[in-house]
């Protein structure tokens, strides 16, 4: 039986897990849970952009990803942590806070996403 995850991921795992996800059939998901004004502004590769005020109405999209891991950054982990733990509470056990948000990958994995 699979264990639930921690609730916090580095952005080194979850650079890890990306690339993993990238050469292997283990797909891992990226939400975004900013405003798209500030997913205009930069980005993460692959990210998928769903605001936090949507994510009740676009629980369905996530179903076919029940299974997977996913992982919901923000810009600095704040609202993405809440995001996680309200996936978690309707039936996403995988669901990781990515810690720091975009800013700390931008400072510690991809330098090239502006900080802001």
């Amino acid at each position: 039986m699979n264990q639930t995850p921690e609730i916090e991921i580095s952005v080194q795992a979850v650079a890890e897990l990306l690339n993993q996800s990238e050469e292997s059939e283990t797909r891992c998901l990226l939400i975004d849970c900013r405003e798209p004004s500030e997913h205009e502004h930069c980005q993460i590769k692959g990210s998928q952009l769903i605001p936090m005020n949507a994510i009740p109405d676009r629980l369905a999209e996530l179903e076919s990803h029940r299974d997977q891991t996913l992982i919901v950054h923000c810009h600095h982990g704040g609202r993405s942590l809440r995001v996680v733990e309200y996936l978690r509470a309707n039936g996403f056990p995988t669901a990781q806070n990515m810690t720091g948000g975009i800013d700390v990958w931008s400072q510690q994995i991809d330098d090239s996403v502006p900080r802001y």
